[in-house]
């Protein structure tokens, strides 16, 4: 089974691998209802949505009916008004069929204009906080993309005590100076005020080319289980993270089964020789 970690300071013990259910945006419930299966059996525990990620929602509903309490369930929403965002919150609890989710999210959080509306008064924040009085939501996050993002998360974490964030982690992009000084000081800050930090795009090969363009994710991903293994072990060896897994459901078992055997972190060697064979282009310039 895949290890669990404490997530942040909400008491759950998330498996160190979150089901990250992009990847159903555009399955049909029977593809939904096997990857459920997928997901039993390595025993993961967290599911992260979002109320954009297509018919995402709508394919879960019949999982936790199925598998009452087994998830932790967060999702997230695009909206950074607090009218839209309380429509945005109300939508995902009647698609999901529940009177409540876990952690709710401000998605994709990175637009300084955005960012500054939906973290001020009469923003998408005040929407969450008010959703958390009622019993709709219980903790409330902040997600982003981007080679800026660390540094916003940590004006966002100045701004407002989230519960978690959210942002990508991988060789590549830590490679970059100043992601990787924001990111560390993130980490720090986040360990400090024990606040949850999941990444994404571990597997992450690099943009796509549009003939190219064969699997969900947004990214293209690397396919070859080797490289996925030395990919998932690089990002599960720093302690205190959390991995999202792929978009896309057909890889999803082999990044399972990376975390299901990971033991220690591959040496920047192994890491070097991996970019230099596949050729990884970093996402984010």
């Amino acid at each position: 089974m895949i290890p669990k970690a404490e997530f942040g300071r909400t008491g759950h013990k998330s498996t160190r691998v979150i089901f990250g259910a992009a990847s159903l945006g555009h399955v049909s419930q029977k593809v939904a209802d096997q990857t459920l299966e997928v997901l039993l059996r390595y025993g993961v525990n967290h599911i992260d949505t979002a109320s954009g990620y297509g018919d995402s929602e709508l394919r879960i509903a019949p999982w936790l009916r199925r598998e009452p309490n087994h998830f932790f369930l967060a999702t997230k929403g695009d909206r950074r008004d607090e009218k839209g965002a309380r429509e945005e919150i109300q939508r995902s609890l009647d698609r999901l069929e529940v009177d409540h989710v876990d952690l709710w999210q401000i998605h994709a959080l990175a637009d300084p204009i955005e960012w500054d509306q939906a973290l001020s008064p009469g923003g998408a924040l005040d929407a969450a906080l008010l959703a958390r009085e009622e019993g709709l939501v219980k903790w409330i996050g902040v997600t982003g993309h981007g080679a800026q993002i660390a540094a916003t998360h940590r004006r966002s974490l100045d701004r407002f005590d989230f519960d978690s964030v959210l942002l990508p982690y991988n060789y590549v992009t830590m490679q970059n100076a100043y992601y990787r000084e924001n990111f560390d000081a993130l980490v720090a800050t986040c360990q400090e005020r024990n606040v949850a930090v999941q990444t994404i795009k571990s597997i992450a090969h690099r943009p796509w080319m549009e003939r190219d363009h064969n699997r969900t994710t947004w990214y293209q991903p690397l396919e070859s289980p080797d490289d996925i293994d030395l990919a998932v072990w690089w990002a599960m060896g720093r302690q205190g993270i959390f991995l999202n897994s792929v978009g896309d459901v057909d890889l999803l078992p082999l990044v399972l089964d990376a975390a299901k055997r990971f033991e220690k972190p591959p040496d920047n060697s192994a890491m070097q020789a991996l970019l230099e064979r596949s050729h990884t282009e970093p996402l984010f310039v």
